[in-house]
């Protein structure tokens, strides 16, 4: 005698046998939450130009005039609301020139603003 399954049976075996885990719509959900942060984050975070008030050129340190050591240091800098440097985060560059890089910069003064910006700075060494 062969076995027959009614019409609701077999809805309910077909809607189990494609039916995911509650945990992977959780799963889901949070990937999408973290792509949205990353996106905002990366909008929130854009480099804005401000207009350079005060420069100063960094000293050339002596190991590297010595061993002829030239390059640049890339540096991205959190500027305040009243124009002076908050933050210095280095991007790159040699070591031996980062330390006078900062120095530099940390005295530089930009434009006040109504908000703090994020700026990517490049300070050359050249013999």
């Amino acid at each position: 005698m062969a076995h027959r399954t009614t019409q609701a049976e077999e809805k309910k075996l077909d809607s189990l046998r494609h039916a995911r885990p509650r945990w992977m719509r959780s799963i889901a959900h949070l990937c999408l939450l973290v792509v949205f942060a990353l996106f905002s984050y990366s909008t929130l975070a854009q480099t804005t130009t401000r207009k350079l008030k005060n420069r100063v050129e960094p000293q050339y340190p002596d190991l590297a005039r010595r061993n002829n050591i030239t390059g640049s240091v890339r540096l991205e800098l959190l500027i305040a609301t009243d124009g002076k440097v908050k933050d210095i985060k280095v991007l790159g560059g040699n070591p031996v020139l980062v330390q006078a890089a900062v120095t530099a910069v940390t005295k530089w003064k930009y434009e006040p603003s109504s908000e703090e910006s994020t700026i990517i700075a490049k300070v050359d060494f050249n013999l």
